[in-house]
């Protein structure tokens, strides 16, 4: 007889025992047997995530146990699982990419030559909609241990994309039903995070472009649960706005994709509707599509002609419904890519291709309000009640009452700003960081050998409005109109930048460098220092050069001669003849309000 000291470990218990070994008779047998039986509960336990282990479930993990639970998955299967760390968060920590491949390649390049495709899945980008953290966690264990991981799809989860807002735990959701605590939407900068994929502000969003470029889904999902109106819905669905998306690719989401995902997800218990944004104040006025700009991941991943779903589950339902409704979407698109994996690397490349030669770009879009399709919309009937904090009418939505009825869907946008490319733009080297987001986006560009003059057209801010608070830091402009010249000589230097739009991220390109564009860097103030003037005159001295001016260009007194006819002011104004003379002449700057891209219109 004699004893052996072993240790068995497995996250997050750690269990000592002591086995004393004799001859084997049916009486050691079944304690023997029992010790195995316990060990494979306890390591069966170990696997549950915080959000299973909870006793009602409604518990969403932190940022240290979803990072804990993702290392001992990744110990466990070393072959199938890899976890990557990208650049830093604002807070100071990672972002973490978690691949699931059945093949074992973790080589992004070597994926695409092996013709898989790529979903990418975006969580926790609001951390107080968790729902994505803690169904991810589950979707990847049970796709690992029941051996179920796609043939020619790589699975690759953000496990957590806004770690700061995470961090900063609470209850501040208050009109939401669970979980008993979660994060802040703001991140350590206060960046509404789902608001920054095209300024790129914070430095999670660089992470993340990173690794959207790296990895160059062909799919990318972001969950996410509502504010709004009380519907029946556990799920609501965006897809990215057909009329925005490649004409390619909506044909395939809007007659295959989509309907299969609403298909499959009424058949697992999680029928859903479009994402309800009410026309008027609720949605019996019919509800209108969302359209996510570049500014939002599924608009930005439009740009590069990437298939882009947002979940919206319902904030006053479960959290645990909510949780395994994410589950059940997930689910469902992984199937649904492994099957039509072939097709839709075909459709991404058609589309790549066709965004090389296509020519004209929309930059804004309006909802047309004359179009509309029916469909079944299953809510509560609403009311207005008076309210007893102020006796006033109040909004209310009645359980009891609950509804399946035709509503308005208004699901059609017409282009109102289309912009005809140019060969290339010049980029000045001096605006370090759209060379800096072109890079990280891809872009292919071209420095320049030596100082040059090009022959390019170039715009003036002719008018511009701005929005009298700030808006995700920064004061947005917005009804943007320009004079444009053409054939004007502009002297670039050694070190700025050729990009030709013959790109598969011409949608990318155009619609950030057109200062018209909803979300151009224009309209983020990226170009702000050249609405500023920095030279002026003294009236007592320009008087006297303005006069001589003036007899010798004969045409700018008749110009300044019928100003004064047609604007009082003016002719009442001294300060405003000198200034109308100087500006139309050589002596005012030629840079004030002069946008500093150039577009070259021939080669």
């Amino acid at each position: 007889m004699y004893v052996t000291k072993r240790v068995w470990k497995n996250y997050p218990y750690q269990l000592t025992f002591t086995v004393m070994i004799f001859p084997l008779t049916k009486i050691y047998l079944t304690a023997l047997y029992s010790i195995v039986l316990l060990l494979l509960s306890l390591t069966s336990f170990a696997q549950l995530t915080p959000f299973e282990k909870s006793s009602n479930k409604n518990y969403t993990a932190t940022y240290a146990e979803v990072m804990a639970y993702y290392q001992v998955l990744a110990k466990q299967y070393p072959q199938q699982m890899r976890l990557f760390n990208y650049g830093s968060t604002d807070v100071g920590k990672p972002l973490t990419l978690v691949v699931l491949s059945k093949g074992g390649v973790f080589d992004p390049a070597v994926i695409k030559k092996q013709n898989k495709r790529v979903l990418l899945i975006n969580n926790g980008i609001h951390p107080g909609e968790p729902e994505g953290i803690d169904a991810s966690m589950m979707l990847a264990r049970d796709l690992l241990k029941n051996k179920k991981l796609p043939d020619d799809v790589v699975l690759c989860f953000i496990a957590l994309y806004n770690i700061d807002g995470s961090l900063n735990r609470g209850v501040s959701r208050i009109s939401q039903n669970g979980p008993v605590a979660y994060g802040f939407r703001g991140n350590y900068r206060n960046l509404d995070l789902n608001r920054d994929f095209i300024k790129a502000d914070s430095r999670n969003a660089l992470a993340f472009t990173q690794i959207f470029n790296t990895w160059q889904p062909e799919v990318l999902l972001d969950n996410h649960a509502s504010n709004g109106a009380d519907y029946q819905y556990v799920m609501t669905l965006i897809e990215t706005q057909k009329d925005k998306q490649n004409p390619i690719l909506a044909d395939y989401t809007s007659k295959t994709l989509s309907p299969e995902l609403y298909k499959r997800m009424a058949a697992g218990g999680y029928e859903m509707t479009p994402y309800v944004e009410s026309m008027k104040e609720t949605p019996d006025s019919g509800i209108v599509a969302f359209l996510e700009t570049p500014r939002f991941s599924t608009g930005y991943g439009a740009q590069h002609n990437v298939i882009s779903y947002m979940t919206e589950t319902h904030m006053l339902k479960s959290y645990e419904k909510k949780v395994y409704a994410t589950y059940t979407f997930m689910q469902s698109l992984i199937t649904i890519c492994q099957r039509d994996a072939n097709k839709i690397g075909a459709l991404k490349r058609e589309a790549d291709s066709a965004v090389v030669k296509q020519q004209s770009f929309a930059l804004n879009w309006a909802l047309d309000v004359d179009k509309f399709e029916m469909i079944t919309f299953k809510g509560f009937e609403a009311g207005h009640k008076p309210s007893d904090i102020s006796g006033l009418p109040r909004l209310y939505y009645d359980r009891s009452k609950p509804f399946a009825k035709q509503i308005k869907y208004y699901n059609t946008y017409k282009a109102t700003t289309i912009v005809n490319k140019p060969v290339a733009y010049v980029i000045p080297q001096a605006w370090g960081k759209v060379i800096d987001l072109f890079k990280l986006n891809k872009v292919v560009m071209k420095q320049l050998p030596h100082d040059t003059n090009l022959t390019v057209q170039t715009y003036y801010i002719a008018d511009y409005k701005t929005r009298p608070k700030p808006y995700e830091g920064h004061y947005l402009h917005y009804d943007v109109s320009l004079k444009t010249i053409n054939n004007n000589r502009v002297k670039f230097y050694k070190g700025d930048y050729l990009v030709y739009t013959n790109q598969p991220v011409n949608r990318y390109i155009v619609e950030t460098l057109e200062p018209q564009g909803v979300d151009s860097f224009f309209a983020w103030g990226f170009f702000d220092s050249m609405l500023g003037q920095k030279e002026h005159f003294s009236d007592y001295v320009f008087e006297d050069i303005a006069a001589q001016y003036l007899k010798t260009h004969p045409d700018l007194q008749k110009k300044l001669d019928s100003a004064k006819v047609a604007q009082p002011k003016i002719a009442q104004s001294a300060a405003a003849q000198l200034e109308f003379i100087y500006q139309n002449s050589p002596f005012f700057e030629q840079t004030y309000l002069r946008y500093p891209i150039g577009r070259l219109l021939a080669r």
